[in-house]
């Protein structure tokens, strides 16, 4: 049986609380992805998506109606929009029991800690490419690298 340490990703890219927006909304650009775990001082203590990052920014940011109090949404914190209650996995869980937590808690990605420490993330997207047979979807990427430029 697989379990969750063997489908998530590692190597995950993190942001920090005290970041700004900007630098989470570039991340996301750069690599793809829709979640970030949010750490301080090497402690995991949350959670902010792309969507997350979205609905905090001014619709106007980056477009020819854009006012200073606009721009001033990119250098709102993480941490005042990261969810801070953490439902988390471990390696060990399998992969039935992850998707029933993300069912159950409605959100759409697990942590994964070992030992209280950050070792990879797993999303509804690692655990259906799961049901489906190896050459319908590429692996997903070493998140270490970005994209290439489009």
């Amino acid at each position: 049986m697989s379990t969750i340490g063997d489908v998530m990703t590692e190597g995950v890219v993190t942001v920090q609380m005290d970041e700004p927006l900007h630098a989470a909304r570039a991340l996301f650009a750069r690599y793809r992805f829709h979640h970030l775990p949010v750490l301080t001082h090497a402690r995991l203590v949350g959670v902010v998506s792309d969507r997350d990052v979205m609905r905090a920014l001014s619709p106007f940011v980056e477009r020819l109606a854009e006012r200073r109090q606009d721009l001033e949404t990119l250098e709102v914190r993480v941490h005042a929009i990261m969810s801070r209650r953490l439902v988390v996995a471990d390696p060990s869980m399998s992969i039935a029991e992850a998707a029933a937590l993300l069912l159950e808690k409605r959100i759409s990605c697990l942590p994964v800690l070992d030992d209280g420490k950050l070792v990879g993330i797993v999303s509804s997207h690692d655990l259906l490419r799961q049901l489906l047979p190896e050459p319908s979807l590429p692996a997903p990427r070493d998140l270490a690298r970005p994209s290439p430029a489009p």
